[in-house]
């Protein structure tokens, strides 16, 4: 991808698929456990710019506060699933990536996946401000609210709240209609310092340009509106690129 796009590219380790590999592996629950956390760990060592939980498709994100390991063991003790989303296991799996990360000194941003998206999903489950006692619990570690509309108000609150949630809106832009409508519930409550540009284009090239220029069209119509030209064209210039350099830690090699 870096090469195709001349820039550089960086991968996000998704919690989930650790776990699942690790299940398609024969481990017990003791060194599943454990090799989620090592993945997590080693994750900024192998070069990983962040991390990624899809809960909110598998189980919904009101993420018990205390995971159960004898239900997580009970769902691994019949025909192991390949597929990992079995609520306690899940879970469980996701304290101890979180864990993980935040034991690490400098935590990596989690990606959290919420509102609409996959088909999967029960939509009431996947409003991100049932995030909060997990957000509050990991305050070192950022958290990136992505997609979450129709809960696009709740994320810009969230994001208002907690110093350690960022939020895109990614999906919502280009699929939903009014593109500047999403930018402005997002920026109702949140500061623009807290909203990333991303487009979640996948398989159809052409949803890579209608981002990009839905998002662009968005920016110039809101920040416009509330800004002095020379203060929109340096917001703009954050979230389209220099909100996620700073998050990210990625070095600006323009």
């Amino acid at each position: 991808m870096g090469e195709l796009g001349g820039c550089r590219s960086a991968p996000v380790m998704r919690i989930e698929r650790v776990g699942e590999e690790g299940i398609a592996a024969g481990l017990g629950l003791a060194d599943l456990r454990e090799h989620v956390r090592a993945a997590v760990a080693g994750a900024r060592a192998g070069g990983f710019a962040g991390l990624k939980t899809i809960a909110a498709y598998r189980s919904g994100l009101d993420v018990a506060a205390t995971p159960d390991p004898d239900a997580a063991a009970r769902a691994l003790a019949g025909r192991r699933p390949a597929r990992l989303e079995d609520r306690a296991l899940l879970e469980l799996l996701l304290h101890d990536a979180l864990e993980a990360n935040a034991a690490s000194g400098a935590p990596l941003p989690v990606q959290v996946h919420c509102g609409f998206g996959d088909a999967d999903l029960f939509l009431p489950r996947a409003d991100p401000t049932l995030l909060g006692p997990l957000v509050e619990r990991f305050g070192d570690t950022p958290f990136v609210l992505l997609h979450c509309y129709p809960f696009v108000r709740q994320a810009g609150w969230l994001a208002h709240v907690y110093g350690n949630v960022h939020l895109d809106v990614s999906l919502t832009i280009p699929h939903v209609w009014r593109a500047a409508e999403m930018v402005r519930e997002a920026l109702e409550l949140a500061p623009v310092s807290k909203l990333l540009y991303a487009s979640d284009a996948a398989r159809t090239p052409e949803l890579y340009f209608l981002a990009a220029q839905g998002w662009r069209a968005a920016l110039a119509e809101v920040l416009g509106e509330a800004l002095e030209p020379a203060q929109a064209e340096r917001a703009a210039r954050a979230v389209l690129r220099g909100n996620a350099l700073a998050l990210y830690g990625l070095e600006d090699e323009s």
